[in-house]
């Protein structure tokens, strides 16, 4: 299953989470290290929800991108 994931950037770090999985966050210095923590933390969010509801939920959240022209 894919999960969208919203990667925000701060100042000195970088956070993500995940819509479909409230709850599910991951902090870290660099983008790429955020991505992986985010991947672990769904995996696990996912494990305990298996073991608690005895369901997995399906993703349904899209993520795009769209350009816009400013003045």
């Amino acid at each position: 299953m894919k999960y969208a994931i919203i990667i925000e950037k701060g100042e000195n770090s970088y956070g993500a989470y995940v819509p479909d999985l409230p709850g599910c966050i991951a902090a870290a210095e660099t983008r790429i290290e955020v991505v992986k923590l985010i991947k672990e933390a769904i995996e696990f969010h996912l494990e305990g929800l298996k073991i608690d509801e005895g369901r997995i939920p399906k993703p349904h959240f899209e993520a795009d991108y769209v350009e816009v022209i400013t003045a």
